[in-house]
């Protein structure tokens, strides 16, 4: 739900965040400083050192930077211009900024991380070289409603219920999808089985129980 990439390192990872602002952060001066380049030379020297906490590698490092220039983006007029554009298209923007970011985490060259986020936005629609498995398809279904479900009512209602309720109900969906995601009839084909809601919740309420016995 993190609306900005400010938002989002206030939710994540918590406790290195904590150490580079206290350890780093306001020793440097913090935002008690007299210029606002001094502001974002300290935000972006945090970030760059984050990046090196992961790995003695460039990867990280250049992770770091991109961090640290989308925060200082955020100083400048980012945060005035994802308020203005409303919550969805700021956590959709949010969520693309920090999947590029991992990319260049993940991937140690620079080459083959760039060439990686040119295929990303190549618009390809050639699914050839995809997995096009029934246990790939659901499983991307369902990720991508857990991923978005808290941006509507529905989503509110859920963290509701608390932490510990919503998560054992979305292991109930996983466990229940790659399980039971297939069904091959008399012929030999393989098609889809359609959980209603009410087997799934059936299935979120037996889990909870068992864990009372338990």
């Amino acid at each position: 739900n993190a609306t900005s990439i400010t938002e989002f390192w206030r939710r994540w990872h918590i406790s290195l965040g904590a150490w580079m602002k206290n350890y780093l952060y306001i020793p440097l001066g913090g935002n008690k400083v007299d210029t606002q380049w001094r502001l974002f030379f300290n935000l972006w020297f945090v970030f760059l050192v984050s990046g090196l906490w992961h790995g003695a590698s460039w990867n990280f490092v250049i992770w770091g930077a991109f961090h640290g220039f989308f925060l200082i983006m955020d100083k400048a007029f980012l945060l005035k211009f994802l308020t203005k554009i409303g919550k969805l298209p700021s956590v959709l923007f949010t969520f693309i900024i920090v999947m590029i970011g991992w990319v260049f985490f993940r991937i140690e060259g620079l080459t083959q991380a760039l060439h990686y986020i040119k295929q990303l936005f190549a618009f390809n629609f050639d699914t050839s070289n995809l997995s096009t498995s029934l246990e790939f398809k659901c499983t991307l279904v369902v990720a991508i409603v857990i991923s978005f479900i808290h941006l509507f009512k529905i989503g509110e209602k859920l963290q509701k219920l608390g932490y510990n309720n919503v998560k054992n109900l979305y292991g109930s969906i996983f466990e229940w999808v790659n399980k039971g995601y297939e069904v091959v009839d008399n012929s030999g084909n393989t098609s889809l089985k359609v959980h209603s809601y009410n087997q799934i919740w059936g299935q979120y309420i037996k889990n909870k129980k068992m864990q009372k016995v338990n």
